[in-house]
């Protein structure tokens, strides 16, 4: 056994690219109050296309995280919901975005600072100047689930 940290079958790559999908901890911390409909959870999340939705479902379906039902009924009815390996990632993304909340601000001022992130995603949103006093006025509560 070798003590290469950055082999591809590392536990620790495989945990960080669970977590760095940009849909797979969003819908893992939806589903964290229970089963859902995937017309419940694009209404609940919102910006993401049903085709996205779709593959990031099937992917941590795929991983154990996410448990599919289809109901036999007229019309057809899907849920999803977290399995109980799903459930065990909900303290690190807690963790996770508690983190971001007190530390945002000090990634997006050396973002300023270097003009720009580094982040090749260009699709990704940057949070504009002001983010802070706009959630803060509309009284949304910031963290993990957004």
């Amino acid at each position: 056994m070798t003590t290469d940290d950055h082999l591809a079958d590392c536990r620790a790559r495989l945990a960080f690219d669970l977590l760095s999908n940009t849909w797979n901890p969003v819908l893992i911390w939806v589903l964290r109050s229970g089963p859902r409909r995937p017309r419940e959870l694009r209404e609940r999340i919102g910006g993401i296309s049903p085709k996205v939705l779709t593959e990031t479902l099937r992917r941590l379906e795929s991983n154990g995280l996410v448990a599919r039902h289809a109901y036999d009924e007229a019309p057809p009815r899907v849920e999803y919901e977290l399995t109980a390996l799903g459930r065990t990632l909900l303290g690190p993304i807690d963790a996770f975005g508690a983190w971001a909340f007190e530390h945002g601000d000090e990634v997006m001022a050396a973002q300023e600072r270097t003009g720009g992130s580094a982040d090749p995603v260009p699709s990704r949103p940057r949070l504009e100047p002001g983010w802070r006093e706009a959630v803060e006025t509309a009284g949304v509560r910031r963290g993990p689930a957004g």
